[in-house]
């Protein structure tokens, strides 16, 4: 029975071990981060301009500001966890020919934001942001807008506020819930240290929330979405507007989506 022995030592010595590597190496596989240039210039059709906060631990955060003609509101859009604003600032566009202007951040470590990374400092640095529209625009003026990973930071952030609306694209209850769906054999409630628990944040939510949830997404579970919404307080205005043939990345093709986005926007 020796062989068996040895078996199980290799067993849990290779548990272990992703254990422990998962421990030290999860913000590689949960924020999926591109670099840009300090001096590099985006191209998109609406006109923006750059925005830089500094923080008090040293780091700078950017931003671009999209400008609609005559807005009527602004959206602040916390995108998902791949790519910089580079890729993501052609969604802008779906909100500026509607009238509203976005700002639309960079985490820390993507496009030209850089300082260390935990969860605190990036709900410190949404509230910055937020923080920095209250110069010009009424809360009731302001809709935050959480796609994916960005969920995790729009909720909280609507939560703590009073803006006009809150807006989920494929959110999730919380990053477990994610976790388990890559892979369901490590605990991911003792090494996780981005837990993101919208599942606690959404019950203080005060806004209207509308979630848009694809059935046949494989990143972030239905059920996950679909919990998340039976947790908006009953007292607030909701909506779940399910995707049958939804996946992750591609609910802006289905025309109920641009048809949302007008009814409550427009």
């Amino acid at each position: 029975m020796w062989w068996l022995l040895v078996f199980l030592c290799v067993l849990v010595l290779g548990y272990t071990g992703l254990c422990l590597f998962y421990a030290l190496f999860q913000e590689r596989f949960i924020f999926i981060r591109f670099r840009t240039s300090r001096n590099y210039r985006y191209k998109f059709q609406a006109p923006f301009d750059e925005r830089f906060l500094d923080r008090p631990d040293g780091a700078e955060v950017h931003a671009l500001y999209f400008k609609a003609e005559a807005p009527r509101g602004v959206v602040i859009y916390f995108h998902g966890n791949t790519g910089s604003v580079r890729r993501w600032g052609k969604y802008a566009q779906r909100f500026v020919k509607l009238g509203y202007d976005v700002l639309m951040p960079d985490p820390r470590g993507y496009g030209k934001s850089t300082g260390d990374l935990s969860e605190a400092v990036l709900h410190a640095d949404a509230e910055a942001w937020y923080g920095s529209l209250l110069g010009r625009w009424k809360e009731n003026d302001i809709v935050i807008f959480g796609r994916s990973l960005g969920s995790g930071i729009a909720t909280p952030l609507a939560a703590h506020h009073r803006p006009r609306m809150l807006i989920l694209e494929t959110p999730f209850a919380d990053l477990y819930e994610v976790a388990m769906n890559y892979l369901p054999l490590l605990p991911y409630r003792l090494l996780l240290r981005y837990p993101f628990r919208n599942d606690i944040a959404i019950k203080r939510v005060t806004c209207p929330v509308y979630i848009l949830h694809g059935r046949r997404d494989n990143v972030v579970p239905y059920a996950s979405a679909l919990r998340l919404y039976s947790l908006v307080p009953t007292s607030v205005d909701r909506e779940m507007i399910t995707f049958p043939k939804g996946h992750h990345s591609d609910l802006g093709r289905f025309p109920r989506y641009q048809r949302l986005l007008d009814r409550v926007l427009g």
